[in-house]
C-alpha cells in the first residue's frame, strides 16, 4: 500500500504525529488477500442505503439479544455452581470462558477472512446454541464448565464479527461511534437482566435461564443473515464475487490448505498455554496439597512450554505461513500499547467487579439478586453511556489519545474509591458511586483503545489487529478471573474457619461452597458476623490487587500515538459509512480512496448523513 502523502493531509499542529512515519510498509503489507475479504469487498460495492440500514438494524437486534442474555445469565451462574455445591468454582467457570474467549477470536477472524462474514456469523450462532443446550442440561459442574467452550466460542465469535463488520462498513472517523452500537442495548438490559433472572429463579429454575435462548438467538440473527445473503446474491449476479479457493482441490489438499489458512497448530499451542497456566491458579488453593500437587504443577509447566513454543511457531513462514496472531502487527507501537491497555483494563475489571462482587453484595450487604445485579451492572450502564459520548467527541475532534489518558486516571480513582467505600458500613449510594466512577473511566478507555489499534493498520489488517486486541483483552479477563479465584479460594475458607464459632466451624466448607447457605444465616448472629467479616476481608485483598493492576494504564496511554483520524486512508474497497469512496484508484488497482466534496470539506462531519445517504 502506498504511504499517505504529506500534502494530502489536513492541517494539523506541530505535535501531531505524521501518519506516514508510523505506517511502515510491513504494517500495511499483507499476504495474498483471502477469499472472505474479497467477498466482503465485493458485497460492499452493492450496499444501498436501505440495505446498510437493514444490516445495522440486524446487528443491533443481535446485540440486544446477546446483551440481555448476558445480563440475565451472569446472575444465574452462582446458582448453577451452587446447585452442585461448587460456588467457589464460579471463577474457574469464568476462567474457562476467558480462555475460550481469548483463543477463539483470531481463528474466528480467520474463518471470516477465509470463508466469509455470513459463514462465520452462522458458525458462531450454532456454537452459541450448542452451549445453551449443554448448560441447561448439565448435571454436574464439569459438564457446566465444559459447556462454556461452545458458549464462549459462539459469544466471542459474534463479538469480534460485529466489530469486523463495523470496520468493513465505516471509516475511521465514524468507527468509534458505530463500534459502540452493540453496547447501546446495555442501557436497557442492565436493568432488565437481573429482574428477569430473579423471575426465572422464582418461577422455574436456573436451567430455563439458559434454555430460552436456544430459540430467541437464532430468531434474532435472521435479519442480519438475510441482509448479508441478499447482498451476496446481488454481488454474485454482478460477477463481483471471487472464485472459490477450494475449486479443483482434492480432499487432502483442502484439509492441508485449511490447516495452514486457519493456523490450527498455532491455535492449539495458544489455547493450551493460556488454559494450562490460568486454570490451575483457581484450582491450586482447593487441591489436596495446594501447589505441591503434581498434576497442577505439571499443567503449569506444560503451559509455560507451550507459551514459549508459540512465538517460534508463529514466526516461522514455513510452519505458519498465515499466522492468526501476527507477530508482525505486534511490533507496531500503537498495537502493543493498545493491547496492554486492554489487558490491564479487563484484569482490573475481573478482580474488582466480577466474579465475586455480586456474591459479596448478597451476603455482606444483604441485597437481593435483583438489587445486587443492578448495583453490579451500574458499571456497565455508566461505561456504555461514557463510551457513546466519547465516540461522539472522537468524531468531532478527530483524536482519541487524550480520552484514554483521562479515562485511565478516572479508572484508577474509581478503584481507590472502592477500597475506601466498599465496606460493611458503606451505604448503597457510596457503593454505587464507586461503580459510576469506574464506569466513566472504563467507557473512556475501551472504545478509544480499540480505535487506536485499528488506526495503526490498513484495512486488510483490521480484522487481524482487532482480533489481537480483543484476544489480549480476554486474556486479561482470564488472568483477572484466575487471580480472583486464587485469592477467594485461598483466603475465604481459612477466614471462615478462623472466625466462625466453634460449633459452626464444621460447616465452613459447606458455607464456602454454597452462596444460598451463606445467605441463610440471620443477621446479627455470630455465624453471620463471621461470614460477613470473612467476605469483607477477602474482598479488600482483591481491591488492593486491582489498584496495583490499574496503575500501568496511565503510562501506557501516554505511549500511544495521537493520530488525526481524518488524515488516515486505510484503502478500504467498496462503500462505507462516512467519507465518500470512489472505486478505482489512480494506480488502476481498484482500491477505494477517501474523498470529500469541496462543500463538505469545510464543514467536517456535518455532511455525514448526506454522505451516508449517497453510500
Amino acid at each position: 500500500m502506498a504511504e499517505v502523502k504529506e500534502e494530502s493531509m489536513p492541517h494539523h499542529d506541530k505535535n501531531q504525529v505524521p501518519v506516514e512515519r508510523e505506517f511502515d510498509q510491513a504494517s500495511f503489507s499483507s499476504d495474498e488477500t483471502q477469499t472472505g475479504v474479497k467477498t466482503v469487498e465485493a458485497v460492499s460495492q452493492t450496499w444501498t442505503q436501505s440495505a446498510l440500514i437493514a444490516a445495522y438494524l440486524g446487528i443491533f437486534l443481535l446485540a440486544f439479544c446477546t446483551s440481555l442474555e448476558g445480563q440475565t445469565t451472569i446472575n444465574l451462574v452462582v446458582y448453577a455452581t451452587s446447585a452442585f455445591s461448587k460456588h467457589s468454582l464460579v471463577a474457574t467457570v469464568l476462567v474457562v470462558q476467558g480462555v475460550v474467549n481469548a483463543v477463539i477470536k483470531p481463528p474466528m477472524a480467520k474463518i471470516a477472512n477465509v470463508f466469509g462474514r455470513l459463514e462465520a456469523f452462522s458458525i458462531s450462532v450454532i456454537l452459541y446454541v450448542i452451549g445453551y443446550i449443554q448448560m441447561a442440561g448439565s448435571n454436574n459442574v464439569k459438564t457446566f464448565a465444559s459447556a462454556q467452550i461452545f458458549y464462549s466460542a459462539g459469544s466471542t465469535g459474534l463479538q469480534i464479527l460485529i466489530q469486523i463488520f463495523v470496520a468493513d462498513t465505516s471509516d475511521l472517523l465514524n468507527r468509534a461511534l458505530f463500534s459502540s452500537l452493540p453496547d447501546v442495548p446495555f442501557l436497557i438490559t442492565v436493568w432488565a437482566g437481573p429482574p428477569l433472572a430473579n423471575s426465572l429463579l422464582a418461577h422455574t429454575t436456573w436451567r430455563w435461564g439458559y434454555g430460552i435462548w436456544t430459540i430467541v438467538l437464532p430468531v434474532a440473527f435472521l435479519p442480519l443473515a438475510l441482509s448479508l445473503f441478499l447482498n451476496m446474491r446481488k454481488a454474485a449476479k454482478l460477477n463481483l464475487l471471487p472464485a472459490s479457493p477450494w475449486k479443483g482441490q482434492t480432499f487432502l489438499g483442502g484439509l492441508k490448505s485449511l490447516w495452514y489458512s486457519l493456523d490450527i497448530m498455532g491455535l492449539l499451542l495458544l489455547s493450551a498455554a493460556i488454559s494450562l497456566i490460568l486454570i490451575p491458579l483457581t484450582l491450586a488453593a482447593t487441591a489436596k496439597s495446594h501447589w505441591h500437587n503434581a498434576s497442577i504443577l505439571a499443567m503449569v509447566i506444560v503451559g509455560c512450554l507451550c507459551f514459549l513454543i508459540f512465538p517460534l511457531w508463529e514466526s516461522s513462514p514455513k510452519l505458519a505461513p498465515h499466522p492468526f496472531l501476527s507477530l508482525r502487527l505486534l511490533t507496531n507501537r500503537n498495537v502493543l500499547a493498545g493491547c496492554a491497555i486492554g489487558f490491564f483494563y479487563f484484569t482490573v475489571f475481573y478482580t474488582s467487579i466480577y466474579p465475586y462482587f455480586s456474591s459479596y453484595l448478597q451476603v455482606v450487604q444483604s441485597d437481593s439478586v435483583t438489587a445486587a445485579g443492578h448495583i453490579t451492572q451500574t458499571f456497565t450502564f455508566t461505561s456504555t453511556v461514557a463510551a457513546i459520548c466519547i465516540s461522539l467527541l472522537i468524531k468531532y475532534t478527530h483524536h482519541y489519545k487524550y480520552y484514554i489518558t483521562l479515562g485511565s486516571c478516572i479508572y484508577l480513582l474509581g478503584v481507590g474509591l472502592m477500597i475506601r467505600y466498599r465496606s460493611e458500613s458503606s451505604s448503597t449510594a457510596q457503593i454505587v458511586g464507586t461503580q459510576i466512577a469506574m464506569g466513566i473511566g472504563g467507557g473512556l478507555i475501551s472504545i478509544p483503545a480499540q480505535l487506536g489499534v485499528q488506526a495503526a493498520v490498513s484495512h486488510s489488517d483490521v480484522a487481524a489487529a482487532t482480533a489481537i486486541f480483543l484476544t489480549v483483552v480476554e486474556i486479561g479477563g482470564a488472568v483477572g478471573s484466575a487471580i480472583s479465584g486464587a485469592v477467594w479460594t485461598s483466603n475465604l475458607p481459612a477466614k471462615l474457619t478462623k472466625y466462625l464459632p466453634a460449633d459452626a466451624q464444621a460447616d465452613a466448607a459447606l458455607i464456602f461452597g454454597n452462596l444460598t447457605l451463606a445467605k441463610s444465616y440471620m443477621g446479627g448472629t455470630p455465624e453471620r458476623a463471621a461470614i460477613d467479616r470473612s467476605y469483607q476481608e477477602t474482598m479488600d485483598i482483591l481491591l488492593i490487587i486491582a489498584a496495583c493492576l490499574a496503575a500501568p494504564l496511565i503510562p501506557l496511554s501516554l505511549v500511544m500515538r495521537n493520530y488525526k483520524l481524518d488524515a488516515i486512508d486505510q484503502k478500504v474497497r467498496g462503500k462505507v459509512i462516512g467519507k465518500e469512496k470512489r472505486l478505482g484508484g489512480g494506480d488502476g488497482s481498484g482500491a477505494a480512496e477517501m474523498t470529500m466534496t469541496g462543500a463538505e470539506e469545510g464543514r467536517g462531519d456535518r455532511g455525514f448523513w448526506r454522505r451516508f445517504r449517497r453510500c
